[in-house]
Parts: C-alpha cells; structure tokens; sequence
C-alpha cells in the first residue's frame, strides 16, 4: 500500500471506482487491462489482497510494466500504484534463478516495509522471494535474505548502496528498477545514493518505472538519468498533472500559525519558495521567526531602502535565497527562475490576487505547489476564490510535531550514513575514540541533550544552508541544494548502465 504519514489521504491502496479521471497517455498507448483478461493466479493473488477490481492505474500501467517499456507514472498516494508495479514484477521473475531480479527504491523504511509485505501477499506461494532492506537496524536478517536468493528487494536508497558496497547484494540479473515516490525519494535527501547504485546497474541495462504524486522538474531531470526515453502516463481526479500546479490548503490555529508554517516547511521541503503576506508588519514577522529558525530567508517589502532591496534582489536573481517573503506590491515584477512552492501565509484580500500569486510557480512545463495557511475565519474565504475560479483545493492534515520529528530523523539519518560511507579507514579509526562517549553520552538525560545538539546543528548546516551560486545557463542538479554532501566518491566498482 501506498501509506505514506506525511500525504493528505488515508485512503488504503485497494481498487477503487473511477471518479471524474483526467488521463494522459503516451501516443502509442497499450491497450487497458481488465480483471477478467487476468490468468487465475493473478486473480488469486488479488483475493488474497481482498482486491475485486483492478484500480485504474494498475489496468493502464500494468501492460507497461510487462511489455518493457519504461514509463514514468503520476497518480496520487491511495490509488493503487503499488500494484501496478508488484503484480507484473512477479510475473516477470524466475523464482528458479536466485538472484536479484527487481528492485524498488523507497523513501522511507515504513514505505519498504509496506511495499515488501503487500508484495509477499500477492506473491503467496509463487516461490518468489521478497526482502525489505533499510537502515536502523542490523544487517543479520537482510544478509540471510540475500544469502537465499532474494529475487524482489524493496529498500532505501542508503542501505541498498551499503549491501552493494559490501559485495553482499548483487545487481548483474536486475531486469527491472522502480522509484517508488520518486518525488519524495528527493526530497529525503537520496539524490547521491541514487546516481551511486546506478554505478552497480548491468551493463545490458535494466526496465525503470518511476511512480510519483507529482512530477515537478527535478524529478523529471531524474528521470533522464535513469530511465530510457520513457513514456508518461498521467492520472489525476484533482488537477495534479505534470505541467500545472497544484493547489492546497492547511487550516492551523489561530494562534499557531508562524509555528505551522515552519512545520509545513519541514514537511514540504521546499527548493524555493516566495512566501506571501498581506502587510508589510507580517513581512517583518515571518521574515524573522523563519531566520530564527535557521532558514535561509529575506523579505522584500515596499518600505525597504534602495540598497537592502538591490541586495535581495540580486540574490533571487542569482537563485541564491531559498525564501523570499514578501507582500504582492513588493514582489511584482520579480521572477525566481525554478520555483518550486508558493507559500500564502494568508488568503489576499483581492480574491484576483490568488491566481497571480499561484501562477509563480509550475512554470514552464515545470508543475509547482500553491500553499495557503488558514484559520477558521480565513477557511471560508478562501473556499469562496477557490469557487470563483473553480480551482480544485486539496486539504492536507497539519503536522504534527511527532511527524516532523520522524522526518526530520530520517532525513538526518540519510545524511549521516552518507558521509559514513565516504570516510577512508584513517577517518574510521579516527571516529572509534568516540564511541565510549556516545554511548556514555546516550544513557543519560544530559548526555541526550548535547547528542540532541550536534543532530541538530548539522541538520540545519545541511539542510538550511543557502543554495550555492549557479553559473548563467547551469541547471542544479535535482535536490543538489539541501542534501548535505554531494561530492562524488571514488572507489564504486561495477558496471555502469
């Protein structure tokens, strides 16, 4: 299942009806694949699932999947997707070769978790072998999966590079590689171990399929460094397509906005974003509690000095500021090249404003993200412009602190294990001295504290830091700007795809 803490919807990944689809699909598309057109064992394996009916991403992707044919699929989290790679994966395997066949790359080890339990349902008693492989724990029971002849591995980007480095995890009879929430899989911080597990791909090459709810410009740049020419198939009920932008909403507490805000950031990830507000006050408000936070943030506001403003503004054109605050007479006339969000700290009072402030972003054939923030008053409101230009508003669930926690752990974890990997066997044995004093450290609430500290101070060295200056006509890389340490490192054997 597609379960996912962080999306808006807590719809299980189970067969659901069609309701008011807009599809896209490739020119030479395949003929739709209905249940009864299944062989008895899928149907089965189905049962199993307590599925009746194939969801309508899993009928169009599937003959995909199965023909060879890369494919890059947009379908929102609950619809499905995971069946739509799992069950053609499973028929596509020899359980007779023992050895890694297919390999799902997750963002998070609960999504791997997930993604290996549904698979092993549908698998039964096919004989195929399913391992869920992810950091945080120990290598036993993922070292005895390998040792059988796992044929299916579903894991996170960081440890699957682990058992590659360690010899212990094999790619030569890969046929088929899936980025599960590919967009998601960016915003965690794997960019780097991505293109590092690529290093170890066949050298006859492989079958990707990469499944996002959003297929914004880094992730299509992604896509070309791992995907032969792939076709795209778009399904979308809530105008979330490739190339628009998509509208959501959070209603927080009156009183609790500010702290909302950079919850929803954390959440969210954003590579750049303008934040607006409707007084040049709020500006100076929001500007402040977002630096204190750690953020790399500037506002812009009409009552700025000429020389404060040209300082800004050569950072927005430079494509240096992560987020630029500002009120709608400040920012017009502003362009920031690739910007991903929108952020309304609050509905304008011009209900036209809305559309001028979303059409920031998703620009270029590059679909974008519009967030307002809300209270209960400004709920109403801004239902009221969503009908007046018949924008189709999605509500998200508001983060809590727990969730922000989890993310921010894992993403951490990322970045730690990465630069693990990079040290030499001098920096090692340098780093075992302190290893008493962690431990030591660890069992005490003081000792929490300052460990708690350090995780903290290089959370926002790395994820906070401003973005580095780009030469005229350089693309960033995707997710290049808030992922720590991107230098590539030395000593990867095997082939290359």
């Amino acid at each position: 299942m597609d379960q996912d803490d962080m999306t808006p919807t807590t719809v299980p990944d189970t067969p659901v009806a069609s309701e008011n689809l807009q599809i896209e699909e490739p020119a030479n598309a395949l003929p739709v694949l209905a249940a009864a057109d299944l062989p008895e064992s899928w149907r089965q394996a189905m049962g199993r699932a307590g599925w009746t009916d194939l969801t309508p991403v899993q009928s169009r992707a599937i003959p995909y999947v199965l023909a060879g044919r890369d494919l890059l699929v947009q379908s929102r989290t609950g619809s499905g997707k995971t069946g739509a790679f799992v069950l053609p994966i499973l028929e596509r395997i020899n359980p007779r070769l023992n050895a890694c066949q297919a390999l799902v790359l997750a963002p998070t080890r609960e999504l791997a978790q997930q993604v290996s339990h549904d698979a092993a349902l549908l698998a039964g008693d096919s004989g195929i072998r399913v391992t869920a492989v992810y950091g945080g724990v120990g290598y036993g029971q993922q070292l005895d999966a390998f040792r059988q002849g796992a044929h299916l591995v579903v894991g996170t980007p960081g440890r699957v590079l682990d058992h590659l480095i360690r010899r212990s995890l094999s790619l030569e009879s890969l046929q088929i590689l899936v980025f599960d929430e590919a967009d998601r899989l960016l915003s965690m911080g794997f960019y780097q171990d991505m293109l590092d597990v690529k290093h170890y791909l066949p050298a006859k090459g492989v079958d990707g399929y990469m499944f996002s709810a959003t297929f914004p410009l880094r992730v299509k740049q992604l896509a070309k460094q791992f995907l032969r020419e792939p076709d795209f198939l778009g399904l979308s009920s809530d105008n979330v397509h490739v190339v628009e932008t998509e509208h959501c909403y959070y209603v927080t507490p009156g009183m609790d906005k500010d702290r909302s805000l950079v919850r929803i950031i954390e959440v969210e990830n954003p590579e750049s974003a303008i934040i607006f507000c409707n007084t040049r006050d709020r500006v100076q408000y929001v500007t402040v509690v977002l630096q204190r936070f750690g953020y790399d943030a500037d506002s812009l506001s009409s009552d700025l000095s000429q020389k404060d403003r040209d300082r800004v503004l050569n950072r927005v054109r430079q494509g240096t500021l992560r987020f630029l605050v500002a009120t709608d007479v400040a920012a017009r006339g502003i362009d920031i090249p690739e910007l991903s969000h929108v952020i309304q700290y609050e509905p304008p009072e011009d209900p036209e404003l809305y559309i001028h402030r979303a059409g920031r972003t998703g620009r270029a054939g590059a679909s974008g993200v519009a967030i307002t923030l809300v209270n209960e008053l400004e709920d109403t409101k801004l239902r009221r412009i969503a009908r007046q230009y018949e924008i189709e508003l999605q509500q998200r669930p508001l983060p809590t602190d727990e969730d922000v926690a989890a993310v921010v752990g894992e993403r951490t974890t990322v970045f730690l294990e990465t630069k693990l990997r990079a040290r030499d066997k001098l920096q090692t044995e340098r780093m075992r001295r302190f290893v008493p004093q962690a431990q030591n450290l660890a069992e005490s609430e003081d000792g929490l504290a300052l460990l708690a500290m350090l995780l903290d101070d290089y959370y926002q060295a790395t994820m906070h830091k401003p973005p580095p200056v780009r030469e005229p006509g350089v693309v960033t890389r995707p997710s290049e700007r808030h992922t720590g340490d991107n230098k590539r490192r030395s000593g990867r054997r095997g082939p290359r795809k």
